[in-house]
């Protein structure tokens, strides 16, 4: 008789470790999306009065168009707090996210889609380049540390780390656009001279006026990732398997990046699945400074406009998109390293 194979318990805490994470991410989207809800409406201000008095300095405003712009705009006084709960999270799931105030009548989901490349291309590369930068120089200062290189890095990365970005930013703004005319102070191409269509100028214009902000964020990243790698590297030489790989005369390129390099990395992912996360949101002062048209800009003009609408639907992009991308990697990082998925 044929032996029956039972599900292992290992498949069986596996299982489990997976279903444990996405419950726990489960649960912090609910929560985001309460607060996404609650916190606008807890600012100052009426977004129904902001367009009725747009509407006002142009012309006579209509006693029916208050009722018009407020269904228009997801507002409703006499509808209970939870009612508009529920009609909220069923708007986000059918993808009616209401209309800009500050766009007005543009519907929030066009202003994203209009913003979203712009912070993407910027920031998302710029953030996947200076990850790979740190690594490399972190290593390399790790390998051979209390040499020369090692000397030279650490305290230049230190500084760039303590050095506030937004007058990091200014200072590039001050040097490079305004005083040696290299870069164009504020926009995300010419305006002026060239339409938005995929032609070679037209990249070129992009790359022109993305250079400086995306230099800025650049520099700014660049201390904490080099120094927490350099000392995982210095930490990782002094394991066991490490001496072992030496003394069975494997050559160092090996040992560097197969078996030092390699376990030395793991810690950094979870670093770089955060700042991938954060790519969506974390543009505000980079887009501010430079005027660049992205998803950070549209946030604060949402905010100086009180724009409920707008406001709740970049936080939900923001939201969403940290908790995928963390999930993302703690999914990998049980296959990577098994022993995350040990439990007590």
């Amino acid at each position: 008789m044929a032996e029956r194979r039972w599900p292992s318990t290992e498949s069986s805490e596996v299982m489990k470790y997976y279903l444990r994470k996405f419950g726990f991410y489960l649960v912090a989207f609910i929560a985001a999306l309460t607060l996404n809800f609650a916190i606008p409406r807890m600012l100052p201000g009426d977004p129904v009065d902001i367009v009725l008095n747009r509407l006002a300095s142009k012309g006579t405003v209509q006693p029916e168009t208050r009722a018009a712009i407020e269904s228009m705009l997801g507002q409703s006084d006499g509808q209970p707090l939870w009612e508009q709960y529920i009609t909220y999270v069923k708007n986000i799931f059918t993808g009616n996210w209401g209309t800009s105030v500050a766009f007005f009548p543009t519907p929030v989901l066009d202003v994203i889609k209009n913003a979203l490349p712009w912070t993407i291309c910027l920031v998302g590369i710029t953030t996947i380049l200076s990850f790979i930068l740190q690594q490399i120089m972190g290593i390399a200062a790790g390998w051979k540390h209390g040499k020369k290189f090692d000397s030279f890095i650490v305290p230049v990365s230190t500084v760039f780390q303590s050095v506030p970005y937004f007058w990091l930013a200014l200072i590039f703004v001050s040097i490079f656009a305004k005083n040696l005319g290299w870069f164009p102070l504020s926009g995300g191409y010419d305006y002026q001279h060239l339409n938005p269509v995929l032609s070679p100028m037209f990249v070129g214009s992009l790359l022109h006026y993305a250079f400086l902000p995306a230099l800025t964020i650049l520099v700014s990243s660049f201390g904490a990732g080099v120094v927490g790698m350099r000392n995982m590297m210095v930490s990782t030489l002094s394991e066991d398997y490490i001496v072992t790989a030496e003394a069975k005369g494997l050559s160092n390129s090996r040992i560097k990046w197969g078996y030092a390099a390699r376990n030395a990395v793991l810690p950094s992912v979870s670093g770089f699945a955060v700042s991938l996360g954060n790519v969506v949101g974390g543009s505000l002062l980079t887009e501010t400074v430079f005027s660049y048209p992205g998803i950070g800009q549209q946030l604060l003009m949402a905010v100086q406009n009180n724009d409920y609408a707008l406001m709740q639907g970049i936080f939900m992009i923001i939201t969403t998109s940290v908790l995928v991308v963390n999930f993302i990697v703690d999914i990998l990082y049980g296959f990577i390293d098994p022993r995350t998925r040990q439990t007590d």
